[in-house]
Parts: structure tokens; sequence; C-alpha cells
């Protein structure tokens, strides 16, 4: 199969715009935009996997520490993400629950063990399904934000809910863990070159200048 890479021509990450490398060398400017542009994202499989690692240890205490406190005359309630879904779910609101659940538990989990796989299979350089597999990254990416849902709900209550010693509710410790999670995961889906999975399984005649470039 014909590649971009083995005709010499690359794509910025910036603008889109296709155009032929540098003769001199692998790195080069956009003609159009300026940006930095490379044949492969430098260093790309070291830095996903520190992001990807990172965002492993702090979604522990994201899922057991509370994500909001409410303090009223009666007392102070910590909700953590689990509690959340259970509390919507025994008050008639399944639709909600299902969708806190999915958008906060799930969605994080798959995205991780998603970028875990892609950077094994790259790795492992596996010739198994280099289609579905971009098209598996790509799904990564466009869903990263979408996790934010719990986080977005506990900061305007935050912002709303202020009644001085009547009642108030402030964001607890595992809401800043979710979110640095979130923020570590779409990074690290942005550090990821989904182009070495094709390198991988063999399509490109420029196997030696991309192994060079990602210190693989």
């Amino acid at each position: 199969m014909i590649t971009g890479a083995s005709r010499g021509i690359i794509g910025c990450d910036t603008c889109g715009l296709a155009q032929r490398e540098a003769p001199e060398g692998p790195h080069m400017e956009c003609a159009r935009c300026g940006a930095d542009m490379h044949i492969r994202k430098p260093d790309s499989i070291t830095r996903t996997w520190a992001l990807v690692i990172a965002a492993y240890v702090l979604i522990i205490p994201a899922n057991l520490m509370p994500v909001m406190a409410t303090g009223s005359l009666f007392g102070t309630e910590k909700d953590t993400i689990f509690g959340g879904v259970v509390y919507l779910w025994t008050s008639d609101s399944q639709v909600l629950a299902i969708i806190l659940f999915c958008a906060s538990i799930i969605i994080p989990f798959a995205k991780l063990f998603s970028l875990t796989f892609l950077l094994i299979s790259v790795q492992l350089r596996s010739t198994w399904k280099p289609r579905m597999r971009a098209k598996l990254y790509r799904m990564v990416e466009a869903i990263g934000r979408w996790s934010m849902i719990d986080v977005y709900v506990a900061t305007m209550l935050t912002a709303l809910v202020q009644f001085g010693n009547l009642m108030s509710i402030r964001a607890g410790g595992g809401a800043i863990a979710f979110a640095t999670v979130v923020v570590l995961t779409i990074f690290a889906a942005k550090s990821f070159d989904p182009r070495i999975i094709w390198d991988a399984a063999g399509l490109s005649n420029n196997n030696e200048m991309i192994a060079e470039e990602l210190h693989v």
C-alpha cells in the first residue's frame, strides 16, 4: 500500500496541509501556517505512556474521594461519583443516572484501556486490523471532553448554592483528581500518533527514519 510517508509527503497537525518534507531532514515548517512538522510526532510513545500512567494513578482517588460536599444545618454529606449515580437511580432519575455512569465511569476507564491497548499493539508492531485500531483512536480523541459532566455539575452548584451557614456546596478532592484524569487522557490522545499504527503494520517504507525519531 502506498502511504504519504513512503512518498515523502507529510500533513500539518495544525492546519492539515499535506506537503512534501524538506530534503535536508525529517523536520520542517508548514508552508501555510508555519507550525513545526514531523514525519511522526517525536517521542510519541514515551509521552503517551507517561500521561496514561499518571491518569491510572489519579483515577483511583477520583473514584474513591468525594467529588462534592454538601453542608447544611443538619451536617455535611459527601458524595462520590458512584454515590451520585446510586442517588439518581434511587430517586427515579434512571436516565440521568445512566448518563452520569457512562460519562464519568465507563468512558474514562474505556479511554485508558483503549490507549493502553493501542500503545502495546504499536510497540509489539502488531499487524492486527490497523483500520479498526485507527478508528478506535479517533473515537478516543473525539469523546474525551464529554467525561467532564460531573465536574461541570459540581462547579455550577458550588457557584450557585451558597447560603451562608444554612447551606453550601463545595467541590471535593475527587472532583480535582477526576478533572486531572480527563485532562491527562485528552493530552495522551493528542500526543499519540495514529500513523505509527500503519507503520507497525508494515505499510511504510520509512521504518528506519520513524524508529529513530520515535526512539523505539
